[in-house]
C-alpha cells in the first residue's frame, strides 16, 4: 500500500525543557512519507540547538520572531503539501503509532476526513497517565456539552482544511484549535478513533491553563460564529437538545433517563442525526460504526 504523506508541525518558543521529546516522539515513528516542520519564534533557552540536533529528519525549520501562535502554525503548514496533516505543540507528544495507524484509516475510508483519538494527557516526566474516549460532534458545541477536542489526538485530509479556508484564524491567541473545529464542523463529521495517538502534556507553564477565562472566551465567540452559518435543519435539532439539557435540571426530571429520549427506540430520527461516528479495530481490521450521543 502507497502511504499518504503526513505533514506535521510544531510551533514553539521557549520550551527547551519538552522540545527534544516532541521532536522525536515525531521523527522516531519512522513513518517512510513524512514532512516536519518546526518554527520555532526566535527562542533564547536553547531551543535551536535542540532543533539542529535533529534538522537532519526535519523538512524546514526556523527560528525567527512571529505573530503568535496561530501565526506560527500557518507558516509552517504553508512549507508543506501532505494529504494528511496535523500539528503538534512544543511540549506535547505523539504514541509510537500514532503515524502508522492514521494512515491505515485514511487509506481504508476515504470518505473519512478528519479524526480525533482518545484524550491523551502525559504528566511533566513524560508519562501518560490517562487516556480516554471523548467522542464530539457539532451538536455538542452547539448546546454547551463540555468538554473540548484533543488538538494533540486530531489528523484530517488537507482538503478538508482548504475547504474551510486553508489557514489558522490568526485573530484568536489560545483557541486556535477550537476554532478551526467549528469550521470543520460546517463541511464533515469527526470521526471517534479508538486508539490513543497523542496526549497533552500537563505541566506548571501550560497557556491554556493560565487562560483559561480567556480560552473559554474565544470559543464562545467561535462557536456563535459557527452558529450564523449552521443549516435550519442543524440548529432546530440543537434547540431540541437545548430543551432536553434544561429539563435535566428540573428537579421533577432530575432522575428521568433524558438519555433514552434520544434512543432508536424512542426518537430514532433524532438518535441518527446525533450517533458519533466511530473507528474501531476488531479481528485484526478498522471498522466502522457509532457511538451513542450522551445529553
Amino acid at each position: 500500500m502507497s502511504l499518504p504523506r503526513i505533514s506535521i508541525v510544531t510551533p514553539s518558543y521557549n520550551q527547551a525543557g519538552f522540545l527534544q521529546e516532541t521532536i522525536r516522539s515525531v521523527i522516531e515513528q519512522d513513518y517512510p512519507n513524512l514532512e516536519y516542520v518546526v518554527i520555532d519564534g526566535g527562542s533564547s533557552d536553547g531551543s535551536v540547538d535542540i532543533i539542529k540536533q535533529y534538522e537532519s529528519r526535519i523538512a524546514y525549520w526556523e527560528s525567527a520572531p512571529d505573530d503568535g501562535h496561530g501565526h506560527a502554525i500557518n507558516k509552517g503548514f504553508a512549507k508543506t503539501s501532505g494529504e494528511i496533516m496535523a500539528w503538534i505543540n512544543s511540549d506535547d507528544k505523539y504514541t509510537p503509532w500514532a503515524f502508522q495507524a492514521v494512515a491505515e484509516i485514511f487509506s481504508k475510508f476515504p470518505h473519512v476526513n478528519w479524526v480525533v483519538g482518545f484524550n491523551g494527557y502525559w504528566n511533566s516526566q513524560g508519562a501518560m497517565i490517562n487516556a480516554f474516549r471523548h467522542p464530539k460532534n457539532i451538536y455538542d458545541l452547539l448546546v454547551g456539552n463540555d468538554g473540548w477536542i484533543q488538538q494533540e489526538s486530531v489528523f484530517w485530509r488537507r482538503s478538508l482544511w482548504e475547504k474551510a479556508g486553508g489557514a489558522i484564524n490568526q485573530d484568536f491567541r489560545f483557541m486556535v484549535d477550537g476554532e478551526l473545529w467549528t469550521r470543520f464542523f460546517l463541511y464533515d463529521e469527526l470521526y471517534a478513533l479508538d486508539c490513543v495517538l497523542g496526549g497533552y502534556r500537563i505541566h506548571t507553564e501550560n497557556r491554556a491553563i493560565h487562560n483559561h477565562d480567556e480560552c473559554l472566551r474565544e470559543m464562545t465567540v467561535a462557536i456563535e460564529t459557527m452558529r450564523e452559518k449552521c443549516p435550519e435543519q442543524t440548529l432546530r435539532i440543537a434547540k431540541k437538545l437545548s430543551r432536553l439539557k434544561s429539563a435535566k435540571r428540573n428537579w421533577m426530571m432530575r432522575h428521568f433517563p433524558l438519555q433514552y429520549l434520544v434512543s432508536k427506540y424512542v426518537w430514532p430520527d433524532l438518535y441518527r442525526s446525533l450517533s458519533y461516528k466511530n473507528l474501531l479495530f476488531h479481528n485484526g481490521e478498522w471498522r466502522e460504526g457509532t457511538l451513542p450521543w450522551s445529553i
